[in-house]
């Protein structure tokens, strides 16, 4: 490595570590291009990096039954080789820059980032565009990348957790597109052609589901033209898709044994929970926080793991996707003390159900929420991707401003009606993996075919 590339990286590393200005006072401008593009850019010139987060609506969730992994494979190939640059000579641009160039992909989106030296802005974001609108999709490439996900496909099949999770998703929405694989199945991903990706390229990567988020030393003026030269080519509209309003089924079972000769049981565990334009979606966060999502400060943690001992982690979380929502969780611990750990947390459901929270639970939950808001903008790259997760919920570009007001005005009255609302014992569906003792035989579940986990992840703004 070059004493000029160790230079880059390390501006890198300060960029991530140092506490800009921008996250004491964080202030989102609008930029609207004279091509029509449009950003929000927070300004901050104390560190020369610009951090570019975007994302085109509609992710795997569009993926065909029969091309599972279309959106996978697509994305993890843009920046293998884009224009006249093969792979190699597009990543040797990208390391010779000391640019950083990610794409990605969940149910319900395609999620990109970029980071540059500003020096470099301008041929970071010209790489950007050439990923965008001339990916090669060259054989080899396309070859080479096939089996990354075919020998992650083969892996996966023996991670418990991934088997938990996919099992619990696949029984929750058995008829919609949520209950499919993001990364797709070993017999979808061996017939994905290259015109398979480049439709993808054509339809799916459009001005009109693009969402941009823009953070560094870059004013409007200099932002604006970048806009238009590296998203304007881009077809004006995607291709109409639709994805249903769903909710996850009923549990057919409460309790799934997926057997696994393995030491410690891995479970996951989950019901239908709330979106994030629900007026109730304050209070269900917090009412989360005190249930599962607060780690030593939650009551999961406090019963399963301090009181008794039963395991080192446990947790829930809220899980607002764009057609539904879910609460979800999960623990591990020794086959030993699965059942009890599962009758630990029916129990803290029920309780949290019939009583709501207290005073205390609420005053403490509130404390942790609001103070440690600001650790989500100490960097610029935090901060990128916390506009952009304001532009993918629809958000006020003034919502930090206000963000921490919402949290202080839920109410004891609120989580009790929420809790009562969302918080069901009966709809409470395990998937356990391993071979938990004291559990019938007759509750396990053969393993049959599962696909790759779903990609969930919480959105806590």
């Amino acid at each position: 490595m070059s004493a000029l590339r160790r230079l880059f990286l390390a501006v890198f590393v300060l960029a991530a570590a140092i506490v800009p200005e921008s996250a004491r006072a964080v202030t989102v401008e609008k930029v609207v291009s004279p091509g029509g593009v449009e950003a929000w850019l927070v300004r901050d010139p104390t560190i020369p990096v610009v951090s570019v987060n975007f994302a085109f609506r509609g992710g795997a969730a569009l993926d065909p039954a029969d091309k599972l992994g279309l959106s996978e494979m697509a994305v993890s190939l843009l920046d293998e080789g884009a224009g006249d640059l093969d792979s190699q000579s597009f990543q040797r641009k990208l390391n010779e820059l000391a640019v950083r160039l990610r794409f990605d992909v969940n149910l319900d989106e395609v999620t990109g980032a970029l980071r540059s030296l500003k020096e470099n802005q301008g041929a970071a974001f010209d790489l950007l565009r050439l990923a965008l609108t001339s990916p090669r999709f060259d054989p080899d490439a396309v070859e080479r990348i096939r089996n990354q996900l075919l020998t992650l496909l083969a892996r996966n099949a023996e991670d418990p957790n991934y088997i938990a999770a996919t099992r619990w998703f696949r029984d929750a929405f058995p008829n919609h597109p949520y209950g499919r694989p993001v990364e797709g199945t070993p017999e979808t991903v061996k017939v994905l052609t290259a015109d398979d990706l480049k439709a993808f390229a054509k339809q799916r990567v459009a001005r009109d589901n693009l969402l941009i988020a823009v953070v560094g030393d870059i004013t409007p003026e200099e932002l604006s033209p970048l806009l238009d030269k590296t998203f304007g080519a881009l077809p004006e509209h995607a291709t109409p898709a639709v994805v249903a309003e769903t909710v996850p089924a009923p549990p057919k079972s409460d309790l799934t044994v997926i057997g696994r000769d393995i030491p410690q049981s891995v479970a996951v565990f989950g019901e239908s929970g709330i979106k994030r334009d629900d007026p109730d979606y304050y209070a269900a966060y917090v009412m989360n926080y005190i249930l599962g999502g607060g780690g030593f400060s939650s009551r999961l943690t406090e019963e399963v793991r301090e009181k008794r001992g039963l395991a080192y982690s446990v947790y829930s979380y809220l899980n607002p996707m764009d057609h539904a929502g879910i609460i979800f969780g999960g623990v591990a611990t020794r086959n030993a003390q699965l059942k009890t750990s599962v009758d630990v947390i029916r129990t803290e459901w029920q309780r949290l159900h019939d009583g709501g929270v207290t005073d205390d639970e609420l005053a403490n939950a509130k404390s942790y929420l609001t103070g440690s808001f600001a650790l989500r903008l100490d960097t610029s790259e935090k901060i990128a991707e916390t506009v952009l997760s304001m532009r993918l919920e629809g958000l006020p570009i003034d919502y930090l401003d206000h963000r921490n007001a919402l949290i202080e005005a839920v109410t004891k009255e609120d989580i009790d009606r929420v809790a009562k609302r969302l918080i069901d014992p009966k709809n409470l569906a395990f998937v356990v993996v391993g071979s938990p003792e004291g559990i019938a035989k007759a509750s396990a579940q053969p393993l049959g075919k599962l696909p790759h986990e779903p990609g969930f992840s919480e959105k806590p703004m």
